[in-house]
């Protein structure tokens, strides 16, 4: 089922955030307290951000190792620092290749993303159905097989047939369409995601069914103060809010939280 990480407020650099909690990405990739299926986020992970000065396109960098085996990892943790930062490990659904392609965070242009979830029987229901919504340029875009691509790519294409809507019009109109596709092929979608362009994060715990998968964020942490922090299990201790089922979440950039039912 994965599990995931989006900080954004004052700079920081990786290593806080992935190691130091008591209940960090790297505990919760073989400690995972709050999973629906799986017991192990061990094919592989990925972290993305943006540079603190320059306005380019944000960095990546991912492996199809446990994220507990990576020796380069705990070295570029304390080297790379940044305001906003998106992290994942992945439990990969069985038959998706354990490859890069298929491995988060996902970008297009400046907008990273990632995703814990699923469709049910992706490969037998949404697979084709979503591919034929997409515009071309998204659908040329798609480099790899997983659902969580191709929910991107629908949010992109819906994104970019309007393109005066914000990222959250664009994720909820995204999240309605999935809702119809899935009751008309018969299946169930889970979709806690994060959006994030640099400037602010925009995320939703939803799900076609319950129970929807967790999905937490904390603001002004002593640990992290000016920062908020989206996750899918808290990371600490402190003072942690459940995002409520079926929302959007989104931060600005005084790190101020806004919660929009679907």
């Amino acid at each position: 089922m994965c599990r995931l990480l989006a900080y954004f407020g004052s700079p920081v650099s990786l290593e806080p955030l992935l190691y130091k909690p008591e209940h960090s990405l790297i505990i919760q990739s073989y400690q995972p307290r709050e999973m629906l299926s799986g017991v192990v986020n061990a094919d592989g992970f990925g972290v993305g951000w943006y540079h603190l000065q320059k306005d380019i396109e944000p960095f990546i960098y991912k492996n199809t190792l446990p994220i507990w085996n990576d020796i380069n990892l705990p070295s570029l943790s304390r080297y790379v620092e940044s305001k906003c930062i998106l992290a994942y490990i992945r439990s990969a659904t069985p038959g998706q290749a354990l490859d890069f392609s298929n491995s988060q965070p996902f970008q297009y242009q400046n907008l990273l993303f990632i995703h814990n979830g699923r469709i049910n029987k992706f490969r037998q229901t949404l697979y084709r159905p979503i591919r034929n919504q997409l515009n071309d340029e998204i659908y040329q875009w798609l480099g790899g097989t997983t659902d969580s691509e191709h929910i991107f790519a629908l949010v992109l294409s819906q994104w970019q047939a309007n393109p005066g809507k914000s990222l959250e019009q664009a994720l909820h109109a995204t999240l309605l369409q999935l809702t119809e596709m899935a009751q008309s092929y018969q299946t169930y979608v889970y979709a806690n995601l994060v959006i994030s362009d640099g400037d602010r994060l925009v995320a939703s715990r939803f799900g076609t069914k319950s129970p929807v998968p967790s999905l937490y964020w904390t603001a002004n942490d002593s640990n992290f103060p000016n920062a908020a922090i989206i996750a899918s299990e808290p990371l600490f201790a402190g003072n942690w809010n459940s995002c409520p089922e079926n929302s959007i979440i989104s931060i600005g950039k005084d790190c101020d939280i806004r919660i929009e039912q679907i």
